[in-house]
């Protein structure tokens, strides 16, 4: 009777603690009346991760997770991103190059990305360069030095600002392939530089390396050891699987490092639909976007994938992986004032956080952090509201406004210089409490791997 009283007890304690974990992600309003003092408790974890993943949504600040929300699972529903245990806000502005004692308010993502990959502030359009144009290590760089497995996944060009921080050094974001260094001479391999960051990511050989920017890839190098190959036979030369759609993807081995680029520029969008006007639209929804190319793998495949080949690499060691995976056509559509564009590229982000909490379930020494590098124009607004806005029919079957003013529809929309909000679970998370800086981040990260 004893043995049976003492296995009820185990069994009431293991129900309870389950129920206890699985209240963050039930989050929705009708059940937000729980005390949730103790999940908060046993979310806060220290130590060291053997992993570490941080999402990134360019230009996905808390209107546009809104926005997305809204329309996808309604004002009462949550998203993957929305589930994590820990939330808080950081800030994200950039410094002066002539003065960098002084905040430039509203940043870019060159200097944003700088910021989390390096812990320094910078200027706009800087690569993970100091304001003096010096290069610093990032903390893709650190991990690999340390035996880390790395990644590194994007729906923009591999050379776009994002995933160029984590693997070259140039003193402007627009030095993306050897044929576009006219802004980079001291980084150019003519003048004895590192390269353009096509070359230069190479160079770092993340052991997955994920995005489009082929076009980049194609160049020929003008200097140096590879001169005369391109950058993408250079890859090849040095161990890298090549591969252009999600067929080859999906048969790529994890023995060796894998570079897939799936387009010329950006990868196509999700979604389609209403162009804003200042008149606004008659109320719609969003459409799949019929024009995308089936061969290009969607963000969740790439996650997936990367996720399976660095975790099969690390499987007999007692390090793990950092991995980067960026929903980068969020901040793309919102300055093309492309509401469902914008919402689709969300969702799909979307997707990649459930799988890779997915993964963090099965491995809780995993530090996930969801984040954004900077806020952007879209609005939640009344339907009488000027500017250009768009009407979007929810989830929930109701009208949702959405505005961009700040500049003519025929212009690109501006980013904005709001704190952001950052999510994370796992070892280290409770580091993201509270209102940090952006440049907080990279301590997290190299505390996390033990890289201090």
């Amino acid at each position: 009777m004893n043995a049976l009283r003492s296995r009820r007890g185990r069994l009431t304690l293991a129900l309870a603690a389950a129920a206890i974990v699985a209240i963050p992600t039930v989050a929705v309003a009708s059940d937000a009346h729980h005390d949730n003092t103790q999940a908060a408790r046993q979310a806060i974890k220290g130590g060291k991760a053997r992993n570490v993943i941080l999402l990134l949504g360019d230009g996905m600040g808390d209107s546009e997770i809104t926005i997305a929300r809204n329309y996808q699972v309604g004002a009462n529903g949550r998203l993957a991103m929305d589930t994590l245990p820990l939330t808080g806000a950081y800030t994200t502005y950039a410094v002066q190059k002539a003065n960098p004692s002084l905040p430039e308010y509203v940043t870019d993502s060159a200097a944003s990305g700088t910021g989390w990959a390096t812990g320094h502030k910078t200027y706009n359009g800087a690569i993970s360069v100091l304001p003096s144009e010096q290069p610093v290590p990032t903390i893709l760089e650190l991990a690999k030095k340390a035996g880390y497995r790395t990644g590194d996944v994007t729906t923009a060009e591999l050379q776009d600002a994002t995933p160029a921080v984590l693997g070259s050094h140039v003193i402007s974001r627009d030095c993306k392939g050897p044929d576009a260094m006219a802004a980079c001479a001291v980084n150019d391999k003519v003048n004895g530089g590192a390269g353009s960051i096509a070359e230069q990511l190479v160079q770092t050989k993340p052991d997955v390396l994920l995005g489009g920017g082929k076009q980049y890839f194609d160049q020929t190098v003008k200097a140096g050891k590879y001169q005369g190959l391109t950058v993408l036979q250079q890859a090849q030369v040095n161990d890298y699987q090549i591969v252009t759609d999600a067929t080859g993807l999906a048969a790529a081995s994890p023995s060796k490092p894998i570079l897939g680029a799936f387009a010329k520029n950006n990868m196509d969008l999700e979604w389609t639909g209403p162009t804003p006007t200042r008149t606004g639209t008659a109320p719609s929804t969003c459409a799949v976007n019929a024009a995308r190319t089936a061969s290009q793998p969607h963000l969740v495949d790439m996650a997936s994938k990367a996720l399976s080949v660095l975790d099969k690499q690390t499987a007999h060691s007692r390090k793990g992986f950092f991995l980067q995976i960026e929903g980068a056509s969020i901040d793309k559509q919102d300055h093309a004032a492309n509401p469902c564009g914008q919402i689709g590229e969300t969702v799909a982000f979307d997707a990649a956080i459930k799988k890779v909490l997915e993964y963090q379930k099965q491995h809780p020494d995993t530090l996930v952090v969801v984040t954004a590098d900077h806020g952007h124009t879209s609005q939640i607004v009344e339907a009488a509201t000027l500017g250009y806005t768009a009407t979007l029919t929810t989830h929930d079957g109701a009208n949702m406004t959405i505005s961009y003013a700040t500049a003519d529809i025929t212009g690109s929309q501006q980013h904005t210089g709001t704190e952001v909000r950052i999510a994370a679970g796992g070892p280290q998370a409770a580091n993201v409490l509270g209102v940090t800086n952006q440049t907080d981040l990279f301590f997290t990260f190299q505390r996390a791997l033990g890289l201090g």
